[in-house]
């Protein structure tokens, strides 16, 4: 609820949704396929989640770009590996803190 608030959608606003390898991102436009409901909550798409790797009951990471108006949720997986790439680990391989 608190993202879709902090961007300001609202039950109506048509979305369009993509995906690539676990990340969904949803975008407020006039043509899109998907309303809002009085739930502020989004459903993805079977065939989106199966494009993007996400399983029914996942749990994401919600970002909320209110700039661009954009609501991307990330798998857990795509998360840590952004981590792990910057090096904000530099113990995870058995080291001591």
């Amino acid at each position: 609820r608190t993202v879709i608030r902090a961007l300001g959608w609202c039950c109506g606003d048509r979305l369009t949704l993509t995906a690539e390898a676990g990340v969904v991102t949803a975008r407020r436009d006039p043509g899109g396929m998907i309303a809002m409901t009085a739930k502020p909550y989004i459903v993805i798409p079977a065939a989106l989640r199966r494009r993007c790797g996400l399983r029914p009951g996942d749990r994401v990471l919600l970002a909320a770009v209110p700039a661009d108006d954009t609501l991307t949720a990330c798998s857990f997986a795509v998360v840590d590996q952004a981590i792990r790439a910057r090096g904000a680990f530099p113990h995870a391989q058995g080291g001591q803190p």
